[in-house]
């Protein structure tokens, strides 16, 4: 690979912060349990109070293993995880990669559709599922084949106390309880798989480029792509954020884990870097202020990485409740663009710079960055990770690069850079060239120091709350509602960062636009942050002369009335 050392960025990074990375040799599995033997009883995980050790983690994981063993998972098997945030999130995935096989993440909020067309695509037989997510996979037609569901409580990850409190006759209580669990019949429960023994230290490790992860990524012409992460892609990108974050010491940083590991960002800074620094996890199922500031004063964060609505919401809550976020030194914003306002309000609150950072699932997910220094320059996404390199080509003809400050399409190239979509050749011909460039579908200019911003994207996906929406699914089910001859979806911004999902509507003749009732419709077959917020009816929707919906007319005519 060419030496990123001679590009000009590199004199921007924070120091110490090297222009290359050595890369790995060996697998993600060989790295946990090298931070388990070194960590020992320092504490891994952090739940509601709870906390378990990497020594107990590391038993965990390879009892889970061998549990997985006996039910028949080998190598390159997919293994589904229908996960939130918990210890038994961590567990199960390094238990799958410890057997050489793969994990496949998904949304524990998606509905049996959105599901079922990622696992006929990926054809996992074994599933590790929130019991409130189970339902979601039964209710699957029965010619996607699963042999078994492992149901995971999340109570039994509680500490005792807190446990047993949420079985007394308080209606608050009561309430707590039904949205953290739920019955899972026909499943083998979680704890169940921690009976086993712990596997035989002779089997087979993965190497480190076996296949590791399919992560799914919002498509824009269709059903989402399962892009295919390695051992050597998701290790690269752990070493490339501990370069990157300079001072972090081991075993001495706090990560809290508000991101969804399901997600690409979370997933590599908690489950990756975070246990490559032998860190403490501190694990939230789901975003809640309250929850974080109480566990600011017995675990305060050092490591708090998140999308902007979340920065703003818990910065303007602890400061209302006088709670400190002074720990707080490496905080990284991504998914989505970053206002200044924002920035201003999280600096005035806690220890450290806020930066933004850029990357996509095909990257594992983070290529670029603003350095934790004085040369960060907010408004951009900052300069490539070491060992990363960029260009910036016409968008009509990639053979030709664009002149310095001209805005053209981003490619990327690293060790971070996935290997391709899972079965599916065509799309990876086109995001990868023989040549490893990453097409990215993001417009951008580059100043002379490599600072880049985003200025558009090429592909259309709708950002909202750090989640890409893929605006023809969302069109293909309000196509299927009786009152609806025809949509165009798109993203609105918003003036807090990241965007709402609006449809325009064509109505069959005789029929009145009723909102509400449609994004019910959407709500039974979509994950809620797909649904839009908005539904406005146009007349008749513009075309192209081949007959193609023109969503960027489409957003011109709709948006006045927003």
């Amino acid at each position: 690979m060419e030496n990123t050392a001679t590009h000009p960025w590199a004199k921007n990074y924070q120091p110490g912060v090297p222009a290359e990375i050595e890369l790995p040799t060996e697998s993600l599995s060989v790295m946990f349990e090298r931070s388990v033997k070194e960590a020992g009883d320092s504490p891994a995980t952090e739940f509601f109070g709870r906390r378990t050790s990497y020594r107990e983690l590391g038993e965990q994981v390879e009892r889970a293993a061998e549990g997985l063993r006996l039910l028949g998972v080998r190598a390159g098997d997919r293994v589904a995880l229908i996960l939130p945030n918990c210890p038994q999130h961590v567990i199960a995935f390094y238990a799958v990669l410890r057997l050489g096989a793969v994990v496949v993440e998904h949304n524990p909020l998606y509905t049996s559709r959105e599901l079922r067309h990622q696992f006929e695509d990926h054809q996992a037989r074994i599933v590790i599922a929130w019991d409130k997510a189970a339902e979601a996979v039964r209710q699957f037609p029965k010619d996607v084949r699963i042999d078994t569901v492992i149901s995971v409580n999340l109570l039994e990850a509680f500490p005792t106390v807190k446990r047993l409190a949420l079985n007394l006759p308080v209606k608050k209580l009561r309430a707590s309880k039904a949205a953290l669990t739920a019955a899972a019949p026909g499943t083998m429960p979680f704890k169940d798989l921690l009976k086993a023994e712990r596997i035989d230290t002779a089997y087979p490790r993965p190497t480190v480029q076996d296949l590791a992860v399919i992560q799914y990524t919002s498509g824009t012409t269709g059903n989402p792509k399962g892009a295919m992460l390695t051992h050597f892609n998701l290790y690269s990108n752990a070493l490339q954020g501990e370069a990157w974050m300079a001072g972090a010491k081991e075993r001495e940083e706090i990560l809290y884990a508000i991101l969804p590991m399901f997600h690409a960002f979370g997933m590599t800074l908690y489950l990756t870097f975070g246990v490559k620094k032998q860190g403490l996890l501190v694990l939230f199922p789901k975003f809640d202020p309250d929850l974080i500031l109480a566990a600011m004063k017995k675990s305060p964060a050092t490591v708090y990485c998140a999308v902007p609505p979340i920065y703003e919401r818990t910065a303007m809550a602890a400061k209302e409740k006088g709670v400190s976020l002074r720990s707080a030194k490496y905080c990284i914003s991504g998914a989505m663009n970053l206002p200044d306002h924002v920035v201003e309000l999280w600096e005035s609150v806690s220890g450290g710079l806020l930066v933004e950072g850029y990357g996509m699932t095909e990257s594992s997910p983070v290529a670029l960055g603003n350095p934790f220094h004085p040369t960060r320059r907010t408004g951009t996404i900052g300069v490539p990770f070491p060992s990363t390199l960029m260009k910036v080509v016409d968008l009509h003809d990639p053979s030709l690069e664009v002149a310095q400050g001209e805005p053209g399409e981003l490619l990327l190239k690293g060790p971070q850079v996935f290997c391709g979509y899972w079965n599916n050749p065509e799309e990876t011909a086109k995001t990868l060239t023989a040549e490893g460039w990453l097409h990215t579908g993001d417009v951008v200019t580059v100043d002379a120091d490599g600072f880049t911003t985003i200025v558009d994207r090429a592909k259309e996906l709708i950002i909202t709350g750090g989640f890409n929406v893929s605006p023809t699914e969302v069109e293909t089910v309000l196509r299927a509602h009786p009152d609806v001859k025809d949509a165009a979806v798109f993203g609105k911004e918003l003036e807090r960062g990241g965007e709402m999902v609006v449809a325009a509507v064509e109505l069959e003749p005789g029929t009145a636009l009723d909102e509400a009732g449609m994004r019910e419709h959407c709500r039974t077959q979509l994950a809620s942050y797909k649904v839009p917020k908005r539904i406005v009816a146009i007349d008749d929707l513009p075309r192209s002369m081949l007959g193609k919906i023109l969503r960027k007319q489409v957003r011109e005519l709709a948006t006045p009335g927003l």
